[in-house]
């Protein structure tokens, strides 16, 4: 065989094996790391999940998208790294909406030839569901986008001051870029290390290419961030040293500034929604209610208290969610929380479901006793145990808060209720019961971690101090080893005099090399403190110190500078955003369960007068000659207490409603502060669910006291 046949054989063969690799990828040539995907399946499970289920419903239905849509959603599923097609998104939308479309004619068809009525409320609640299933799957990789943002532009600032110290004494882009990627959390260090994979596999030449491609990525919303690492860039090509290094100093300042400036006007930009969302989504809802009572009565049973529910617990807190993602859209990236939750030695307390099972223990017994008036009417326990399933007040010394406790109606042989003053305040437990639960669970799951994460921030403000000394004894030219035990004895008494304490323990009395009495998986001093600023630190110093003890010192130095004026920013944007962030929080846990409770009260009065003039019309008050007989049944009609909302489910209505907008308003205020924090947002949840609802229920509780008592004081006895 000569030469060109054997290029023919072996060529046939590669075409073969690319074909073949081309269909596996489902069509698409695409050359993916084993340990790429694994990392990715690892940091980003609910992605993969989503994934799954678009590519298999979402074939189902083949459906196109316009040019500009297609390009929308396509920019979306990059942004949110999904492997996904914009047909397969819209499918699986279009499927989820079809099935439960399908679904919800099945089950309302089988109910009218059930019971010969149609269930037009029911009907239309799941055709609302199914239509907010369609937008939230179809906008799904949108909000993966943004979320994947949130979190990847907070590691941002980290990321620039990391590869400016690494290039400061190794001028070395594809080192620096590796060195970041391995110490700035995730989501940023898995695009990082895709850039330096791209360069492996050949998609790239070289590392500039590549990382000028991703950076495209970020030029329409971080364009500091990509200003910034083209300076690094230009570095490169800059002989002399001081100029280089006078560079790299710029591009950490633009990124600095740039962050600065953005969040300065976000501050500006974003209390007139929040205004907004607090005006509509809490003052108007709130208020409303206090005229529903009085609509029930006039409407002569037309509105139910389902109506009420489906009203204050799926569409207006649909409405708040929806105005709260509109503001989260407008947040610039850059700043943030940058402490990656399962980095925290407690992570198990919050992965673990053991809080839940606790909080369920105490709360389901609260949340049965607030159930007590469905369970004494609706049930056969009090049967079993011999008990009334109602009962005068007056046996419990509380006559003059009306007659019965529970006070159900009979409407043609339906008992309509509970009506009663004791099932109004025994309803204000199925609110409290939620609000406990949740509180309870996430307080357990997080109060540990919260405490150590302040702890650590504390240490880190501490050790910036103390790099700034280790650096000065370096550039005495004390060697690193004997360094640690200088700084661990003139750091004494603070906390990070222990942790060069137990580096020097490791080089004096195991005999370690600095690197391993850091970084030693048993013995290192870093898993006593594992925090990102301190490892990082030590990496550059263990980096550095090879090129001489003067560039180590610089290096430690230089983050100690860099770290101090990162923290100044923080704190000036911290103060920025207090003013939003403190007014939200007040009205929030203040004033909004303030006017509920308020208003509980104000239903309770209502209900309370027009149930005692349906009571003195149904009496024949109008027969005394004040009414004539007509007058009397049309106002018997008007007043008629069997098609009034009952005031027990219109509390628990609003009691759920404030437990869902402060979980809705946290996690708004939360990702307005600091960004994507899972862990902050659990614990501000559980605070303000204390705070919030302990007021709502005190005042609530007052309100129903003060009020039903002065209705029942006021209006004329019955038959008197």
């Amino acid at each position: 065989m000569d030469v060109n046949e054997i290029l023919n054989k072996y060529s046939k063969r590669l075409n073969n094996a690319v074909k073949s690799d081309s269909e596996s990828n489902g069509g698409q040539n695409k050359i993916i790391s084993q340990n790429y995907t694994q990392f990715k399946n690892d940091m980003m499970p609910s992605l993969s999940r989503y994934e799954k289920w678009a590519r298999s419903l979402g074939n189902f239905v083949k459906l196109k998208l316009s040019l500009k849509d297609e390009k929308r959603v396509n920019k979306s599923l990059v942004n949110a790294h999904l492997d996904l097609e914009p047909s397969e998104v819209v499918g699986l939308a279009f499927f989820s909406f079809l099935g439960l479309f399908v679904i919800d004619l099945l089950i309302s068809t089988a109910i009218y030839l059930i019971t010969d009525e149609l269930p037009l409320l029911f009907a239309f609640l799941m055709l609302l569901v199914s239509l907010f299933l369609f937008y939230y799957l179809y906008t799904f990789p949108s909000r993966l986008s943004i979320r994947w943002k949130l979190k990847a532009s907070s590691q941002m600032v980290p990321a620039i001051l990391y590869t400016v110290i690494y290039m400061k004494h190794t001028s070395n882009l594809e080192r620096a870029i590796s060195f970041v990627a391995q110490h700035v959390d995730a989501p940023l260090s898995l695009d990082l290390k895709k850039v330096i994979w791209d360069v492996e596999t050949g998609k790239y030449s070289n590392v500039k290419d590549s990382l000028d491609a991703y950076l495209e990525f970020w030029r329409e919303s971080n364009m500091e961030f990509v200003e910034s690492f083209h300076l690094i860039e230009s570095s490169l090509y800059e002989p002399n040293e001081a100029r280089r290094v006078q560079i790299l100093e710029r591009a950490l300042k633009v990124i600095l500034d740039g962050v600065y400036e953005k969040m300065l006007k976000y501050t500006h930009t974003v209390k007139s929604p929040l205004t907004n969302l607090y005006m509509l989504g809490i003052v108007l809802p709130t208020l409303g209610l206090a005229l529903l009572p009085l609509a029930s009565a006039l409407l002569q049973g037309a509105l139910k208290a389902s109506h009420v529910f489906v009203m204050f617990n799926l569409l207006i807190p649909f409405l708040v969610f929806y105005l709260t993602m509109q503001i989260m859209l407008k947040r610039p990236g850059g700043h943030g929380e940058t402490t990656l939750l399962q980095k925290n030695p407690m992570y198990h307390k919050y992965k673990s479901k053991r809080p839940y099972a606790i909080a369920a223990l105490i709360c389901v017994p609260i949340l049965i006793l607030g159930l007590l008036p469905l369970i004494m009417q609706y049930t056969p326990l009090p049967g079993y145990f011999g008990l009334e399933k109602d009962f005068a007040l007056s046996k419990i010394g509380m006559g003059a808060f009306g007659g019965n406790a529970f006070d159900y109606e009979d409407n043609n042989g339906t008992a309509v209720g509970p009506f009663g003053f004791l099932a109004l305040i025994l309803s204000l437990l199925v609110p409290l019961s939620f609000a406990l639960f949740f509180a309870l669970a996430f307080r357990f799951r997080t109060k540990d971690l919260i405490k150590y994460r302040e702890q650590t921030k504390d240490l880190e403000k501490e050790f910036n101090n103390s790099l700034f000394t280790l650096g000065n004894r370096l550039g005495d030219g004390v060697p690193a080893e004997i360094a640690f035990a200088k700084v661990a004895e003139s750091t004494k008494g603070q906390k990070t005099s222990e942790f060069f304490k137990v580096v020097n323990s490791n080089i004096q009395s195991m005999g370690m090399g600095l690197e391993e009495a850091i970084f030693n998986n048993r013995r290192g001093a870093i898993i006593y403190y594992p925090s990102n600023l301190i490892g990082t630190s030590m990496r550059i110093l263990v980096e550095s110190v090879k090129k001489g003890l003067m560039v180590a010192a610089q290096s430690l130095i230089s983050i100690s500078e860099y770290v101090r004026n990162l923290q100044k920013i923080n704190e000036r944007l911290n103060d920025l955003l207090a003013d939003v962030v403190s007014d939200m929080k007040s009205n929030m846990t203040f004033l909004a369960p303030l006017l509920a409770g308020i208003v509980v009260g104000l239903t309770s009065m209502i209900t309370a007068i027009l149930s005692h003039i349906s009571n003195l019309i149904a009496m024949g008050e109008g027969e005394s000659g004040v009414l004539g007989v007509g007058t009397a049944a049309q106002l018997g009609g008007l007043f008629n207490k069997v098609g009034m909302v009952p005031p027990y489910f219109m509390q628990i209505a609003i009691g759920i409603y404030i437990v869902q907008i402060i979980f809705i308003l946290t996690g708004t205020l939360v990702t307005v502060d600091a960004g994507e924090d899972k862990l902050r947002q659990s614990y501000e949840v559980s605070k303000n669910l204390i705070r919030g609802m302990m007021l709502y229920l005190i005042v609530a509780f007052i309100a129903i006291v003060a009020l039903s008592a002065l209705a029942m004081g006021v209006l004329p006895p019955v038959g008197g």
